[in-house]
């Protein structure tokens, strides 16, 4: 599998796991909940296959998972 993830994504994540006081400590546990958490259960559905290609991206304020093929 090969994970791409959009600018605009990696923008949207950095806001949700910065906090003005802890700085950007958080932002793992942003990761884990707006990426890897939702990935991981669509993996576990069978959405994605060994050889795909993951697009994350934004779409309405959200974190959207896309389908397709992996070049290598």
């Amino acid at each position: 599998m090969q994970l791409d993830v959009s600018d605009a994504a990696l923008e949207l994540v950095g806001k949700v796991g910065y906090d003005p006081v802890f700085g950007a400590r958080p932002l793992k546990r942003a990761i884990q909940q707006e990426i890897e958490n939702p990935l991981a259960k669509l993996i576990l559905a069978g959405a994605f296959g060994p050889k795909d290609e993951i697009r994350v991206h934004i779409r309405e304020g959200k974190f959207v998972f896309d389908q397709g093929t992996s070049k290598t």
